[in-house]
């Protein structure tokens, strides 16, 4: 098998396995409760909060555990609209992920205004449309660092220091760039920001929010007092364990992971340039995440390419997880300027730590031919101008 969808969700990796195996054969108290193995579970959550918020340059206290990512970004826009009732209005780039997206439609139907901030034919959003956008009424920012769809990074930093002038709070949906790129809370100026255990090795359905100290933010789930009255419920605990190692393994071995990931990315990148005609890269060429590779195969459909290549036992995607099944064209796509046609065309390979010289070699030798027989059936002839 050779997998290239770790954008949608990535392999636990066997330390973190292990962590979580062992913590549910050995601990199963309630970490809320004052007896000694309840205090044992409520000490390794702590330690790894801790973990968390070392690997963001943040206080153990700024870190709150979530059910996901999604649970995180929903927190962030809808706690702080909670906070500010005399504010309704949310401003969010046109290519943010589902998580995002959805939730802003949700708060159009209840009279929040959105802005949606418009990117280039790079997924690089509008910095002077964002200052144009601001007004007394906007209550948060929120801007994706790097896009799950393209990889192309935004300019976190210099949205902050637009805020920052206005005193309006920034969001980001790191979910993505967290264990790929510098995350540094304070480097970047934000005041909430989300991040995800499963697309870091670790597992499904728990995640985090970054709350920096002193942000006026409200509850998103009311109950009891568990992560300071912030997160209502009974922790998940074995999932923060798991998301507490895979931070722990990431800061370990994060540069090596980083490095061979880049490296098989480039060749893999330049075999498809190279060996396969009428192919469009999509995202900044540079300032992207470089694991990240989406390409338009010109003139056919991308579910074709997708299937024959899950016949070779190779593992892509069309575009985000979140939007697997849909029928209409990804809006980051459509966003970065791309025709439905070609938007139909597009395959995104994400590579992660376990990926393998093999692996690229495999996918160099089974896509091309795989390319040409399906544009002898299908016929069609696409070009990007057309």
């Amino acid at each position: 098998m050779v997998y290239l969808d770790n954008n949608a969700t990535t392999p636990v990796d066997p330390a973190v396995a292990e962590k979580m195996s062992n913590f549910l054969k050995e601990h199963f108290g309630n970490p809320s409760t004052l007896y000694p193995i309840g205090r044992q579970v409520k000490e390794m959550i702590t330690e790894a909060r801790e973990m968390v918020a070392k690997a963001l340059g943040a206080g153990r206290t700024e870190i709150v555990f979530t059910g996901s990512g999604t649970e995180a970004d929903n927190f962030a826009i809808r706690g702080v609209l909670d906070a500010f009732p005399e504010k309704n209005e949310v401003i969010i780039s046109a290519i943010e992920h589902p998580a995002i997206i959805e939730t802003a439609h949700y708060l159009e139907k209840k009279g929040v205004k959105i802005t949606y901030i418009p990117v280039d034919k790079y997924g690089t959003i509008y910095l002077d449309f964002l200052k144009d956008a601001i007004t007394p009424q906007t209550a948060l920012i929120s801007i994706m660092q790097a896009n799950n769809e393209i990889g192309t990074i935004q300019p976190i930093e210099e949205v902050c220091k637009v805020a920052k002038a206005r005193g309006i709070l920034v969001h980001t949906d790191a979910v993505q760039s967290f264990g790929k790129i510098d995350v540094s809370v304070n480097k970047l100026g934000v005041d909430l920001l989300s991040i995800s255990a499963h697309k870091i090795y670790g597992p499904k359905g728990v995640g985090a929010l970054y709350i920096r100290k002193g942000t006026n933010i409200w509850p998103l789930i009311y109950g009891g007092h568990q992560e300071r009255e912030m997160r209502a419920g009974t922790e998940n605990t074995v999932g923060i364990i798991g998301l507490g190692e895979a931070v722990r393994v990431l800061r370990e071995r994060g540069d090596r992971d980083k490095k061979q990931v880049e490296r098989l990315a480039e060749k893999l990148k330049k075999g498809i340039e190279d060996n396969i005609p009428r192919v469009k890269f999509n995202g900044h060429e540079k300032n992207r995440i470089k694991g990240t590779l989406n390409f338009a195969f010109l003139g056919l459909e991308a579910e074709a390419v997708l299937l024959a290549l899950a016949t070779k036992g190779i593992y892509v995607s069309t575009g985000s997880a979140c939007s697997e099944g849909a029928e209409d064209v990804s809006h980051v796509l459509s966003a970065i300027g791309l025709k439905p046609e070609v938007a139909r065309s597009c395959i995104r390979m994400s590579l992660g730590r376990f990926n393998t010289e093999e692996d690229i070699d495999l996918v160099l030798k089974e896509l091309p031919e795989i390319v040409e027989k399906l544009r002898e059936i299908s016929g069609l002839e696409i070009d990007e101008e057309d």
